[in-house]
């Protein structure tokens, strides 16, 4: 039986991000201006076919899938990423460790928030990504110098996202305090966290494991767009 992370875009589309989901019952994306993610109930050949119709935009989205695929159609293949699916199963609470403030982000943080993913590069991110919810950062003065919030929601599973630092600001463990901040938000929501990460990103893969996370599977993130 395949497992509700093994298709993440498509199950989060009908379960915990339903309300952010347009589509039909075989398709479903997310408005560009949220997340380039779409999904297929099941990844077939007719599907690409019928995106590129149902799609009403030209930008890229992204198909993430558990094992490499063909696209089909219309479409041109602009990157295939591959990475690690990691899923938090401890049972202990992670322990308090508040060395500096950390500030939930609101609307007026987008510039900012924005800013900051350009710079450092953790994923997607675009203007209503914080529509998601559950972002929270760190200042330093007036400048957002670490943020991490949350994306898919999969059923009982919630992922971590745009976990990053200003370059002006590694080896703080900024991060790491953001890191535990969501997942104790997450498990007292009686949820799973998750997320995903780069095959090469080594230094985030150790500190994702240094907290318990552990690789549930390979993952393929397919960015295409439209060829016509």
């Amino acid at each position: 039986m395949e497992h509700v992370l093994d298709n993440p875009a498509w199950n989060a589309l009908i379960s915990g991000n339903r309300k952010l989901a347009y589509g039909n019952d075989a398709i479903k994306y997310f408005a560009k201006d949220v997340s380039p993610f779409i999904g297929f109930k099941e990844t077939a050949s007719n599907n690409f076919r019928l995106l590129h119709d149902l799609i009403p935009h030209n930008n890229p989205v992204i198909l993430i899938s558990p094992k490499e695929t063909e696209v089909a159609g219309e479409w041109k293949v602009l990157n295939c990423i591959g990475g690690f699916q990691m899923v938090y199963n401890q049972p202990d609470e992670l322990p308090e460790e508040v060395n500096v403030e950390i500030t939930p982000l609101k609307k007026e943080h987008v510039p900012q928030m924005l800013a900051l993913t350009k710079l450092t590069n953790p994923g997607p991110f675009a203007e209503r990504t914080i529509d998601f919810g559950h972002y929270n950062g760190i200042f330093k003065g007036e400048e957002l110098v670490a943020m991490a919030g949350q994306r898919l929601h999969i059923f009982e599973y919630a992922e971590i996202s745009a976990v990053c630092t200003h370059p002006d600001y590694l080896g703080k463990g900024y991060a790491k305090q953001l890191l535990k901040h969501q997942v104790r938000r997450i498990k007292a929501a009686s949820d799973i966290p998750f997320l995903h990460v780069r095959f090469d990103n080594m230094r985030a893969i150790q500190v994702y494991e240094s907290l318990g996370f552990a690789v549930r599977t390979e993952i393929f993130f397919y960015v295409i767009q439209k060829q016509s």
